[in-house]
């Protein structure tokens, strides 16, 4: 009985350390918001001396910051729609469909989550002037359903694998054909990896700074990560007014997160055992 609550005990510690990592910083940008450029180089991480909410008021008032806000859920909302159809229709065909050549290609699908996104960023940038995408939503959004779909196949893949092999064969005889079954009975059973899926793509591509900088110059289509950077001038960063902005931007992706959460928890564990 002591064993199991110290072992507890254990337990408890350590959640609170990781829980005061992650939370930590979000508090330390969510206070900053409300201090001034002075003192938040006298006092960066504690409570502010006096809660001034005229940087969050100015923000929230400033129509370029509704602008990049929905540039970025257009973009982003855009990426997860063809993720998840891409990604669960290819995941369909090789978990259902058996021909010459599947685990090859599966494979060399698999291959995309080893390759560093940065080190695409020039060759891409080539291509996507080449198409005449640039300062086009297009010109983030395919390339971000492109490196994502390796994780998104892999993951729906191990969850086509589970689902009950008679109900495919039942419907076969009945005369149901494979794209039938793929949208009357494999999509609506797949909720929990939609999910699951959808919150990755779109945290990733909410918070895409580096490709969204590389291929948009005008400032209409700007997403927030490059909205940010009006407050970064030459001789002077409003260092107050960025980590307003930041905390004000991350709300939806932890809204988004948090409706989600028991659907990727369902999501990630529905393909790790064998029904």
């Amino acid at each position: 009985m002591k064993s199991i609550t110290t072992r507890n005990t254990l337990r408890v510690i350590i959640l609170i350390v990781v829980a005061s990592v992650v939370i930590g910083p979000l508090l330390a940008a969510f206070f900053g918001g409300f201090k001034g450029n002075s003192e938040l180089r006298t006092n960066p991480l504690w409570l502010p001396d006096s809660w001034d909410a005229g940087n969050y008021i100015g923000i929230l008032m400033d129509g370029n910051f509704w602008r990049y806000l929905g540039n970025s859920f257009f973009i982003s909302l855009m990426t997860v729609f063809l993720t998840l159809v891409v990604g669960a229709a290819a995941a369909y065909v090789f978990s259902q469909i058996r021909f010459f050549g599947a685990k090859m290609i599966l494979s060399y699908l698999l291959l995309g989550l080893m390759f560093p996104f940065a080190a695409a960023i020039l060759p891409l940038f080539i291509k996507v002037r080449d198409l005449g995408l640039l300062d086009t939503y297009w010109a983030v959004i395919l390339p971000q359903t492109a490196f994502g779909l390796s994780l998104a196949i892999l993951l729906f893949k191990a969850f086509f694998d589970q689902l009950p092999k008679e109900l495919f064969e039942a419907a076969y005889v009945d005369g149901c054909s494979y794209l039938r079954f793929f949208w009357s009975f494999t999509l609506p059973l797949s909720t929990p990896i939609l999910a699951t899926v959808g919150v990755f793509v779109f945290v990733q591509s909410w918070n895409n700074f580096l490709l969204p900088l590389v291929v948009l110059n005008d400032r209409s289509i700007y997403t927030w990560p490059l909205g940010m950077m009006q407050f970064q001038g030459e001789y002077l960063t409003q260092w107050n007014m960025i980590l307003a902005f930041v905390t004000l931007t991350i709300i939806p992706a932890v809204i988004f997160f948090l409706a989600a959460q028991k659907y990727i928890v369902a999501g990630l564990t529905g393909g790790s055992v064998k029904g």
